[in-house]
């Protein structure tokens, strides 16, 4: 069965790869119902976050240096949450989507104008009004924001015909359009179902099962108590954690706690998504106490559905992360062992994925950028009047300028001494001719009054500008 979700406001069951699965992306749940427009962040003092710009501008134009000599800082600092103003563009630079998008230029374009599959483009349009509801950029049928969801989602599946549209990728794309255009939410995407969750959204889903099994165990260390609850009741992961790890917590934490999810995740890769899940299964069942209204399998999967909100908490829940023991060698060790099980008992997998990135680094060392890749093109550009004035002039020290004003000055002196040889005929003539008429001292009104040649007004008759080319923070 394709990945197909239930309705809006439903569950529906179904079978992937004989493994029955509750899917839960139709639900108005979680973040679906939140207003990410409207929730603000952890206060943070505006000193604080304007040093925080200037450091993350200075990364951005030196990214290909900092990512090699100094990825410790990046990921502390990407930890520490990225600043709002510039969230956007340091995901395309963390995500390689930057240079993705470089290297394939006018590709989106060219997707854009092609009209999609008639059988994915009638379930992408289904979709767009059950992505943030109540967003403004999603509210309004047919507004701007779905229209550039559907050529985002469109875009994809024309890009990887093969893997075609999962219902999955609409939140997620969704979070990338409220913090960048469309063309680089597409490569956003890309970089996420290629790199960062190869596999989570083709035929089968056997690669989110395989993250199910991986998690399951990687339990053990992290709460001994969840994982013999879960074991015992025989609870499959797919039941609790395939909304958790498709859609990236999008769907699940609140919109703050989202944002700070995703700056970790797009530097250091699946062990974030890995790390959160450990954490609210922890946080939910991690104890006898909290295990006594937990006597069955559904009471179980229902106390996973209503997440506590003390433990999802922005503060409360990246601390926990950030202790949890967990690393890329951890999660590829564990998924060898889980992909060697799934063999022994499933056979070969149907579909092969391309090998897991974890992280900015790890995709920046696969693919090395160039320079050009990763230059800063800017957000708006001036439209400068074509008579500069004195501030936009060339620099003095130029031979070529020397030589134009020793000219200059020649012609002004020459032009001066005409001038006066013309003031004296003038006068020589009004003295031999006696004048019967005697000159209005005032102009008349149709009469122009020429401005002076020193007037400032004439000097400048526009307005100051700055030359330089003015970028978005």
């Amino acid at each position: 069965m394709r990945c197909t979700m239930g309705h809006f406001g439903t569950a529906d069951w179904g079978t992937h790869g004989g493994v029955a699965m509750l899917s839960w992306f139709g639900d108005t749940r979680g973040s679906a119902l939140q207003l990410p427009s409207q929730i603000r962040e952890q206060e943070i003092p505006p000193e604080v976050l304007r040093q925080r710009e200037l450091k993350w501008l200075d990364m951005l134009k030196n990214w290909d240096k900092w990512m090699l000599r100094k990825h410790k800082k990046v990921k502390l600092r990407c930890q520490k949450g990225i600043p709002p103003s510039l969230r956007g563009r340091a995901w395309l630079y963390l995500s390689g989507a930057k240079v993705k998008k470089e290297q394939n230029k006018e590709k989106f374009q060219e997707l854009d104008a092609q009209p999609g599959d008639p059988k994915w483009m009638d379930v992408i349009e289904k979709d767009l009004h059950r992505q943030f509801p109540f967003h403004e950029m999603f509210v309004a049928r047919g507004g701007h924001g779905q229209q550039d969801l559907y050529r985002v989602l469109k875009a994809y599946t024309l890009y990887r015909p093969d893997e075609g549209y999962c219902q999955a990728q609409a939140p997620i794309a969704a979070v990338l359009l409220m913090h960048m255009p469309a063309e680089d939410a597409f490569w956003g995407l890309v970089q996420i179902c290629e790199k960062y969750l190869p596999g989570y959204y083709s035929a089968g889903l056997e690669a989110i099962q395989l993250d199910g099994e991986i998690l399951f165990s990687l339990l053990r260390r992290v709460s001994p108590v969840a994982h013999r609850h879960l074991g015992k009741h025989e609870i499959n992961p797919v039941l609790y954690m395939t909304e958790w790890f498709m859609c990236a917590f999008s769907r699940t934490l609140p919109w703050a706690s989202v944002l700070r999810v995703w700056d970790m995740f797009f530097c250091e890769g699946v062990k974030i998504i890995f790390r959160v899940g450990l954490v609210l299964l922890k946080c939910m069942l991690g104890s006898q106490e909290k295990l006594k209204d937990c006597q069955g399998q559904y009471e179980t999967i229902e106390r996973l559905r209503a997440l506590e909100s003390q433990y999802m908490q922005e503060g409360f829940l990246v601390r926990e992360m950030l202790e949890v023991p967990i690393s890329e060698h951890d999660i590829e060790k564990e998924h060898n062992k889980q992909l060697k099980r799934w063999k022994e008992t499933r056979g070969e997998l149907t579909y092969k994925s391309p090998p897991r990135m974890h992280g900015a680094k790890a995709i920046m060392e696969a693919e090395p950028p160039s320079h050009q890749d990763l230059r800063q093109a800017p957000t708006i550009i001036l439209n400068l009047p074509l008579e500069q004035n004195s501030s936009t002039e060339q620099p003095e020290n130029t031979e070529d300028n020397k030589d134009k004003k020793s000219k200059d000055r020649r012609e002004s002196k020459k032009s001066k001494e005409d001038k006066k040889q013309k003031l004296n005929k003038k006068k020589s003539a009004k003295n031999r001719k006696v004048s019967k008429e005697i000159p209005n001292p005032y102009a008349l009104p149709s009469d122009p009054m020429p401005l002076l040649t020193d007037s400032p007004l004439h000097e400048s008759n526009q307005s100051l500008s700055s030359t330089e080319q003015d970028t978005y923070l």
